[in-house]
């Protein structure tokens, strides 16, 4: 069965493997999650499942959401995230997913938001080379320099690295190892590293496989 799960980025640290090696991890708080909508094929024309994260005032969520939660009969949580599993017989709406529905040497995908770095030039943000510092270049070494349109086809082509507000977006990394798996106290720790700052949201779910 296709697992996934929300969590929270904990931070980086490392542990050691049978043969001494230290391994570097990150670890995730993973759940608990609740299962707050199941759609089908039938009346929605796929199969997912809505899992539920993390506790929040019922004042700070506003009414659409708290029939939403009304509806399914669960508590209200801060995340709200859907999963296209293939098989969603086995969860239904109220069910609790914890970390230990993944195990050790499980091979999965980790998605998150990259850390914000606010507006930035060309060079930082798309690794483009500076102007030389002498012979005219004059106080504009770090800038974009010329987009070289002339009069055809007199415009900038769609894609063109330019200056502008950089990370705060969607990253998934993908074919990382579970290496440890605390169901005590919801933890996973995954091998290497993942996608935003100490204390964000991410989503944990099975690798998929492209043939």
């Amino acid at each position: 069965m296709q697992k996934a799960i929300i969590g929270k980025k904990i931070g980086m640290t490392q542990i050691f493997d049978e043969a001494g090696k230290f391994v570097p991890v990150t670890v995730i708080e993973a759940g608990p999650c609740v299962v707050v909508q199941k759609k089908t094929a039938e009346n929605d024309g796929y199969e997912a499942v809505q899992l539920g994260f993390g506790e929040i005032r019922s004042k700070n969520v506003t009414k659409p959401l708290q029939g939403h939660f009304k509806k399914a009969d669960v508590a209200m949580k801060r995340t709200l995230k859907e999963f296209r599993l293939e098989d969603t017989a086995a969860l239904n709406v109220g069910d609790i997913v914890k970390a230990d529905a993944f195990a050790e040497g499980d091979i999965v995908d980790v998605c998150g938001t990259s850390k914000g770095k606010g507006y930035a030039g060309s060079i930082k943000r798309h690794n483009h080379q500076r102007l030389k510092e002498t012979h005219g270049s004059g106080p504009v070494h770090r800038h974009a320099g010329s987009m070289g349109a002339c009069s055809s086809p007199s415009r900038i082509y769609k894609g063109k690295g330019m200056p502008g507000h950089m990370g705060a977006e969607k990253v998934t990394v993908q074919n990382l190892t579970v290496v440890k798996v605390d169901a005590e106290n919801n933890l996973i720790a995954v091998k290497g590293a993942i996608p935003g700052p100490k204390g964000s949201v991410v989503t944990i779910a099975d690798c998929v496989k492209k043939a």
